[in-house]
Order: C-alpha cells, then sequence, then structure tokens
C-alpha cells in the first residue's frame, strides 16, 4: 500500500518510514487539539517520572559520552578518515564552523546568552552563595557554561561521529538505524530498522518544534518590547508561519546556497552584537571577564559532570540541566546528521577537537561578555534585570531588557530580532533537509518532500506552544522530556557500535577478519537492489534506500 501511494505522488524515498512518520506526527496534532487536558496529564506526568528517577543517569551518561570522545580521539582510531583515504574535507573549516554552530547552537545562545547567567546569579543553584554575590556570579557562570560547553556538543558529536563512519566509511544510508549496523547486520532493512527510524523522525520533529516555540516566545517578546506588540498564541502562530515560510524557501534553495549563506550571514551579525556589547560595556572588566570565566569552566567542569544534587534534592537539575540534556539530545538525529553531512573527509581526530573545541569556544566568549556584562548592570549600574528577568519571569524577553542598556538599544534590538529569526530559519530548513535524509537515505531526493517536512515542523511547533493546557515554555519543557529519553539510550549503543566498527576495520590476522570488515558497504548494496528489483524498480524504491538512478546513501554511483 504505502509503496504504491509512493510511486503514484513521485516520492524518493522509504514509504513504510514517510508515511508512518507523518500519519503518527498528524495523529498527536489532532490529539493534542482535541484532548488538550488529557495530552496535558500523561505529558506532565511521564515528564515529571523521568526527572524524579532517571535524571542521575541523563548526568553520567553524558558525561560518558565525553569520556568516550576524548579517548577516541586520541586513540589508535583517530587517523581514521571519515570517508575514502585519499577524500578532502567540503568545506574550508571557517565555513565549516559556520554551518555546524547556525544549525546546532546558535539560536540557543541567543535565548539563553542573558537569560540563563542573570538566573542563576539572582538564584544560586547550589544554595550556598547569596543572591547577587560574586559568589553567586561564579556559581552562575560554571553552570552556564556546563550546560552550553563541552557536554552540548558531546550529544552533537557522537551521532554526528557514528553517522559519518557508517555512511561514508561503509557505505550505510543515512538513517539511524546504520549505526545499530554491527548489531543488527540487514536487519536495518527491515522491520527493526525501520522503526529505529520512525522514532528519530518523530524525535528530530519534536526536538525541532520546541526551538521553533523558543524562538518565537523569543521574537513575540522583542517585537513586545520595540512595536507594543501582544504577546499572544495568535501572534506567535503568525511568527511560526512566517519563520516557516522563509525555511521553507532556504530549503528549495538547497544546502551550498540557502543554509550555508545564511549561516555565514548569521555567524557575522552575531559576532558584529557581540562585538559591540563588548566594546560598548565595561571593556576592561570583560577581557579580564573571559580570562577568568575559562578558569572557572575548567575548575567546575569535572564536580558538575558528575553532580546530582543528592544531599540538596531540591529538583532544580531536573528543570535546567536534565531538560537541557533531553532537549539536546532529540535534536542529536538531526543535528548529527546535518554536522556528518558536511564533515566528509576530516581524520576522527579533526573531526571530534573540531566539533568539540571551535563552538565550546566560542560559547565560552559569548556568555562571558553577556552573562559578566548583565552581572555589571545588576551591580554597578542600578540593576533591574533581576526584577524584569528573574522575578516576572520574563526568560524570552531577557535579551531585550538587557540591550536597553546600551546605545542606540533599538536598533540593537531590531538586528537582534533578526539574528534570532535568521538562527531559527537555518535551524528549520537544516531539521527539514534531515528529516527528508531519515526517510530516504540519501541527500539527493525531490524538494518537495523537504518543503512537507519543512511545514510539518511548523504545525508542530505550534501546536506544541499553543494548544497545550499548560503553555509556554512549560508545555515545550514536558514534551522534549518525554521524546528525549529513547534518544538518549541509543547514545549507548552508539558507542559500542562505533568501537565494534572500528576494531573490526583495523583488526590485524587473517583474511577471513578482513572479510567480516569489508562486506558492509557491499551487502548494503546487494540489500537495496534486492529490494528495488521486489519492488518493480520504482524511484528511491519500495526498500526505501532512497538510492535513485543507481546512487547508493551516500550519493555515490554504484558499481
Amino acid at each position: 500500500m504505502f509503496e504504491k501511494l509512493a510511486r503514484k505522488l513521485g516520492l524518493e524515498t522509504n514509504p513504510a518510514i514517510f508515511f508512518i512518520s507523518a500519519g503518527l506526527t498528524v495523529l498527536f496534532v489532532v490529539c493534542a487539539i482535541a484532548f488538550t487536558d488529557t495530552v496535558d496529564l500523561v505529558f506532565g506526568a511521564t515528564s515529571d517520572w523521568i526527572l524524579s528517577q532517571m535524571g542521575w543517569l541523563y548526568i553520567l551518561g553524558v558525561t560518558s559520552f565525553l569520556i568516550f570522545l576524548i579517548w577516541i580521539a586520541f586513540s589508535r582510531f583517530g587517523h581514521i578518515r571519515l570517508g575514502p583515504p585519499d577524500s578532502t574535507p567540503d568545506y574550508t573549516n571557517l565555513t565549516w564552523f559556520c554551518m555546524l554552530f547556525a544549525a546546532g547552537i546558535g539560536s540557543i545562545l541567543m535565548f539563553w546568552g542573558v537569560a540563563e547567567p542573570i538566573s542563576h546569579f539572582a538564584e544560586p543553584p547550589q544554595g550556598n552563595a547569596q543572591p547577587g554575590s560574586v559568589e553567586a556570579a561564579e556559581q552562575a557562570m560554571g553552570f552556564t557554561l556546563y550546560h552550553f560547553g563541552l557536554h552540548t556538543w558531546t550529544i552533537f558529536c557522537l551521532p554526528a561521529l557514528a553517522f559519518a563512519y557508517f555512511v561514508y566509511r561503509k557505505g550505510l544510508p543515512f538513517r539511524v538505524s546504520s549505526i545499530f549496523y554491527p548489531f543488527l547486520g540487514e536487519r536495518v532493512h527491515g522491520p527493526i530498522g525501520r522503526t529505529i527510524d520512525i522514532f528519530a523522525v518523530l524525535g528530530t520533529l519534536f526536538g525541532v518544534a520546541v526551538t521553533i516555540g523558543l524562538g518565537t516566545m523569543q521574537i513575540n517578546s522583542g517585537l513586545n518590547t520595540l512595536f507594543g506588540l501582544e504577546e499572544s498564541r495568535l501572534t506567535q502562530i503568525i511568527l511560526i508561519s512566517v519563520i516557516t515560510l522563509i525555511a521553507v524557501i532556504s530549503v528549495m534553495t538547497g544546502l551550498d546556497v540557502g543554509i550555508k549563506w545564511l549561516s555565514s550571514i548569521n555567524i557575522v551579525m552575531a559576532v558584529g552584537l557581540l562585538l559591540f556589547v563588548f566594546f560598548a560595556g565595561s571593556t576592561l572588566f570583560l577581557a579580564k571577564g573571559i580570562i577568568e570565566t575559562t578558569g572557572v569552566y575548567l575548575e567546575w567542569l569535572v564536580p558538575l559532570s558528575f553532580w546530582n544534587d543528592t544531599f540538596g534534592n531540591t529538583g532544580w537539575q531536573g528543570s535546567w540541566t536534565v531538560f537541557y540534556w533531553a532537549w539536546t539530545i532529540t535534536w542529536s538525529p538531526f543535528v548529527g546528521i546535518f554536522i556528518a553531512r558536511i564533515s566528509k573527509g576530516r581524520t576522527i581526530r579533526e573531526f571530534v577537537l573540531g566539533v568539540l573545541g571551535l563552538p565550546t569556544a566560542f560559547s565560552i566568549v559569548w556568555f562571558s561578555v553577556f552573562g559578566l556584562s548583565s552581572f555589571d548592570i545588576e551591580m554597578n549600574q542600578g540593576g533591574g534585570l533581576v526584577e524584569e528577568v528573574v522575578e516576572q519571569e520574563d526568560i524570552p524577553g531577557a535579551l531585550f531588557s538587557f540591550l536597553t542598556h546600551y546605545p542606540l538599544a533599538t536598533l540593537l534590538s531590531m538586528v537582534a530580532i533578526v539574528i534570532v529569526v535568521i538562527f531559527f530559519t537555518t535551524s528549520s530548513d537544516s531539521a527539514s533537509l534531515v528529516v527528508d535524509m531519515l526517510c530516504s537515505g540519501t541527500a539527493d531526493s525531490p524538494t518537495r518532500q523537504r518543503v512537507f517536512w519543512g511545514i510539518t515542523e511548523g504545525v508542530v511547533a505550534a501546536t506544541v506552544l499553543t494548544a497545550s493546557g499548560v503553555g509556554g515554555l512549560d508545555a515545550l519543557q514536558q514534551t522534549i522530556i518525554v521524546f528525549g529519553l529513547p534518544f538518549f539510550v541509543i547514545g549507548f549503543f552508539m558507542m559500542a557500535a562505533l568501537v565494534k566498527a572500528l576494531r573490526a576495520e583495523t583488526a590485524e590476522g587473517s583474511g577471513a577478519q578482513r572479510e567480516r570488515t569489508a562486506p558492509l558497504a557491499v551487502r548494503s548494496r546487494r540489500i537495496r537492489r534486492q529490494n528495488r528489483r521486489a519492488d518493480g524498480g520504482a524511484p528511491g524504491g519500495a526498500g526505501g534506500e532512497g538510492a535513485a538512478n543507481g546512487k547508493r546513501g551516500n550519493g555515490t554511483p554504484e558499481p
């Protein structure tokens, strides 16, 4: 049934993954609108259970992922190239950084750059510091950088490395199920593999939907500050529609045009805003503070990596750290595939150090400038941010309240809104590309499929943000905590699969050992050819490998 419908619509995708994912998404949207209270109750109860019972596992797990990545980068596997031995990177280091940064965390820096440091400054997480004190400031920066430094990029880097290895080294399609090949073998092309990929599609959709929802709240707050535009659900639906339209136009132009240029333009604008705040504020204070904050981060990194609020048991960690990890993990298939897509030709060591190191260094500078500047406003310039952001609970408006303390505040706020819109647009159009790749297994598929997923992301974001009776940030948090758990578990399988495959590839010994490592791509191609023949040669194959025109999942011709 699915195969016939796919042929009729001219889709080049795996029909089962595409239609089941789309159907379940529609079902969620309908249920969220028709049975709002029930959906809120289910998601609320489930998220509360995860936070109270599983938070410690998230803390341990993400730290374990980080240790694993550092180990593998400096191990004997570090020299292995993500692609053929003679391959070279498709993008320069600067372009690569701009693209992975804009898709991965650029939008989050705009939302939390002021909001998180000032929140912890007013309400120190560990409670052993007086609010507004120097100790509170140190604690605020330690926790903020823990949340947005190495650990966040670890969650992106692990799946990105796994995708890049199994796609470019082993010739498997761009799917989460490909990572399970060392354990499942050819069954990744069957019902088990399709089930894994359907969950990946749904998780990615909801992860991006939460991000679009947060961005919409921030844009709405900025427009309210500038023009008095009402902060309402109707306004947010309109804003989501505009963001989705821009993202659809971008995704239609392709990776090397829309996403590449938007990412480059946006990172330049963001750096421009950063430099303005640095030089227009207390420059000497910030220059010294960046260096000192780097030391604070290094000092706090190990203790916070294992801190579980055991004795206090305040529930704080669930609202902040576990929410971040769950949210970031739902992004991980999307960002992972996107980073893998732009990283072909790099060695494992170069890849890991680049993905972990460059964005973390930038995050330290970003949060130091905006966080320390907000502390300076509170301690030396009359304050006001704690009252507006924390006491009045205006987290989305934190950046705009902050900018009112600088010259050209109106112009700065307008620039900030543009940056936020572009950041969330690049996140949405990158996600549309990746969700389509999860369904088709290839980057070469009809544009209309990516457009469909772009529109779907906007619909889900509007539903989560406006249909919930909980409302706003709480609804987004509950949704993402629930959808993040399955992908968190998958992270452990990723580590085991990488080690198993890398050891097999580098093993020295008999020809039988080499024979076990070589046929991955060969057997995958054979299965896809069999599937296409069974489906009558439909475009992309009902077998779903998206290998239109005789191409493999990684876009290279089949022999």
